[in-house]
């Protein structure tokens, strides 16, 4: 009997997952009966971007978190694939950050190339899985989104590559139901440029808040005041920046923060981060985890601890993200198809436990790269999924994260080396403050259009002020 796969999303881990059976098809191996699922209309999950926030035009919650003018905040050599390198695609070398919609542009290339979309299924979600014990058989119900057709599909293995970016956290803050201003979340932020010559407050301190506080500040926003929690994210910040710690209170357009400071602002963002939701899942399948490297009951962070035929793919907080993709998907399809034979419950909860006490020990972020470099490792070793040099890549990570800490507005004007094909990334023709068009036809053929921040400042008050 051909094996039964359902894949659940079409974003980047689910195209990794498709991608991993098209590799073995090539090799000579059956490929299973394959039915993916993606509830938007193309491939590509959070870098399928779209101007909607809350719910899109047949009323389910908008999927991707990005937004206009958004720049990769890593060097594209810490994510690019092993067997489809940027030399490839564009034929030429490109700068070592990229925004969306060349990265987007990537991630679309190779699995056109695989021709693997046929076997995905657009404007469809997934509403409801049951698992029947006695036939080791899970039942999908899907709706078409077009239609309003539900269907029921069974399956012998159910591979959940859905994100974790896309369900907001929302905390509750005393007062801010009256602050008179703008409050949103993150996952809504869809660009900076209407809070120019406006003060915000972002509360959070993570790569959300970094990202949207330098996007604001690029975009003339008057001040940028970050919020946090526990500790100071501590860049290097320009002069209208600053960081305070966490919010106990607002009155009208003030916050009042606990070390005794207040100020006034005119817009909150919310960069408080995200949830593991997966409603189509019973609740004796659905991970529930914080945003960590590791999660616990996913056996080498993919496989469903109590049920071996469920698989996660891009569960866990990321350094890596498309190669890790892949290879956690290239140990998914071997263990489907028993290429690779798990072991005991036991012996899987016994290794579970090295990688959470490993985790639990990790003192900084350069330590966090190194674990999840030897995470990769210890995957691809187990599949022929093409190796890369792991350690020079943890060695980008730890290089971009010192160019951060010394210049927290340049550090994308740097060019990394890709570990898959040797070539250096050329410097862009426009330094990132000043880049104001992200688009793929500018950021390949140059510039024109392209303003320093002082002079979008001036134009922008100048028509404020008429």
């Amino acid at each position: 009997m051909t094996l039964r796969v359902g894949i659940i999303g079409a974003g980047p881990s689910g195209m990794a997952q498709l991608r991993a059976f098209d590799s073995a098809s090539q090799n000579g191996a059956d490929i299973p009966e394959i039915m993916c699922f993606e509830k938007q209309s193309d491939w590509g999950g959070q870098w399928n971007s779209s101007w909607r926030t809350g719910l899109d035009e047949h009323g389910e919650p908008v999927h991707s978190s990005m937004y206009r003018h958004l720049w990769s905040n890593g060097p594209k050599e810490c994510l690019e694939f092993s067997d489809y390198s940027f030399d490839e695609h564009f034929g030429r070398a490109i700068s070592s950050f990229p925004p969306r919609e060349v990265l987007f542009d990537y991630i679309k290339g190779r699995v056109e190339k695989s021709d693997v979309r046929k076997y995905v299924q657009f404007n469809t979600v997934a509403r409801h899985t049951s698992y029947n014990q006695d036939t080791q058989e899970f039942t999908l119900t899907v709706e078409n989104l077009i239609t309003g057709v539900t269907t029921d599909h069974v399956f012998d293995k159910l591979v959940v590559s859905s994100g974790h970016f896309s369900t907001p956290t929302v905390p509750e803050f005393k007062g801010i139901g009256s602050f008179p201003g703008e409050v949103l979340h993150a996952h809504d932020f869809r660009g900076a440029e209407r809070f120019s010559g406006k003060n915000m407050l972002l509360i959070g301190a993570s790569y959300s808040a970094e990202d949207i506080g330098m996007q604001a500040h690029k975009m003339g926003a008057a001040s940028i005041t970050f919020s946090y929690r526990s500790n100071p994210m501590g860049f290097d910040w320009p002069e209208n920046t600053v960081e305070r710690p966490l919010i106990t209170e607002f009155e009208g357009k003030t916050a009042h923060f606990s070390d005794g400071t207040c100020g006034e602002f005119d817009a909150v963002v919310l960069c408080t981060g995200y949830q593991h939701k997966y409603p189509f899942l019973p609740s004796d399948l659905s991970l529930t985890s914080k945003n960590v490297l590791y999660p616990g009951n996913l056996y080498k962070g993919v496989v469903w601890q109590e049920n071996t035929n469920l698989f996660y793919l891009g569960a866990q907080d990321q350094y890596y993200t498309f190669n890790m993709f892949d290879a956690q998907a290239w140990f998914a399809r071997d263990v489907m198809t028993g290429a690779i034979e798990l072991p005991s419950l036991a012996q899987r909860e016994a290794d579970i436990q090295l990688w959470l006490e490993r985790q639990a020990a990790l003192a900084d972020h350069n330590a966090e790269a190194d674990f999840q470099s030897d995470y990769l490792r210890e995957l691809i070793a187990a599949t022929d999924y093409p190796p890369f040099d792991l350690h020079a890549v943890s060695q980008l990570f730890k290089d971009w994260m010192h160019h951060k800490e010394t210049d927290i507005l340049g550090y994308r004007d740097m060019t990394h080396q890709s570990v898959v094909t040797g070539t250096m990334a050329t410097k862009h023709h426009t330094r990132w403050i000043n880049a104001m068009d992200d688009s793929l036809d500018r950021y390949l053929n140059g510039p024109s259009q392209d303003v320093d921040t002082g002079t979008l400042t001036a134009l922008t008050s100048e028509f404020s002020a008429k």
